[in-house]
């Protein structure tokens, strides 16, 4: 009896499931995960606080997070990031006071990638971060339709 052996995984493509990072290749995602920093949070364990200084987004590996704040939109709404999703993206792109503050809501895996790592890479490979640029400007798109959409 043969037996086909099956192409494992690499460690790297469970960083696909991320939206921002889909577009990516194996190699490209290899590369991209020499600049990621992850993160264990505790429950009710404070990621970023409202008004501190910006340093990048953060992707949740595991667990859940709660954006709250007493800006405009968070004042009257708690927003809750879930596996997959994505935060504090803002930060990637400027270097601006957090408008929110954001706190696990049980054990959380965090995957951090900072506004200088993403700098270094728009330098040195172009291609990936272009990628994940577009992805991210889709995504905020999508957000701003959504809330002009709401207002209406």
């Amino acid at each position: 009896m043969f037996f086909r052996s099956r192409k494992k995984d690499s460690p790297h493509q469970s960083l696909k499931s991320f939206v921002l990072f889909q577009n990516l290749n194996a190699k490209e995602l290899a590369r991209l995960s020499t600049l990621l920093h992850y993160r264990t949070y505790l429950k009710g364990e404070i990621v970023f606080d409202e008004g501190e200084e910006g340093q990048g987004l953060f992707l949740v590996s595991s667990g859940e997070v709660a954006i709250s704040g007493k800006g405009s939109f968070f004042a009257s709404h708690s927003v809750s990031i879930l596996p997959g999703e994505f935060f504090g993206e803002i930060a990637l792109l400027e270097n601006t006071p957090r408008s929110a503050q954001a706190r696990a809501i049980g054990d959380t895996q965090l995957i951090a990638l900072f506004r200088a790592d993403f700098f270094n890479l728009l330098e040195t490979d172009g291609k990936i971060a272009a990628k994940i640029s577009m992805q991210l400007a889709r995504h905020l798109s999508k957000r701003l339709k959504e809330t002009i959409q709401g207002k209406e």
